[in-house]
């Protein structure tokens, strides 16, 4: 089993939301986040000086099956593109084993994607 942690830029998680949905990824936990950025310096819009320290994104936690990592990763991969600086990141990480609270069961088989 596999974490993938996904940092997006806010306008994106509608289009990234309904890419995972309809790729067969049913559950994941979303939130948002405030990060800083490569871009530090002021920006002036109808005369009021804004900062671009601190910059508004939306955090995405996927726990999949192994089998399911490659095809989650590249939706969020081609929907959360832009091309401009600020796009996200992507964290993958492993998870030795998980529990259903419920029933009591553990393993992958806790997880109920189609594959």
């Amino acid at each position: 089993m596999k974490k993938i942690e996904a940092i997006i830029r806010k306008t994106k998680f509608e289009e990234v939301k309904e890419a995972l949905l309809a790729s067969d990824i049913n559950w994941f936990e979303y939130h948002d986040v405030h990060g800083i950025g490569q871009s530090r310096q002021d920006r002036i819009y109808r005369g009021v000086v804004y900062s671009t320290d601190i910059i508004e994104r939306v955090a995405i936690t996927i726990v999949c099956r192994d089998v399911c990592v490659e095809e989650t990763i590249n939706v969020i991969l081609k929907t959360g593109h832009t091309g401009e600086i600020g796009d996200g990141r992507i964290f993958l990480s492993d998870v030795i084993d998980c529990w259903s609270i419920r029933t009591g069961e553990h393993g992958d088989t806790v997880l109920r994607d189609k594959k």
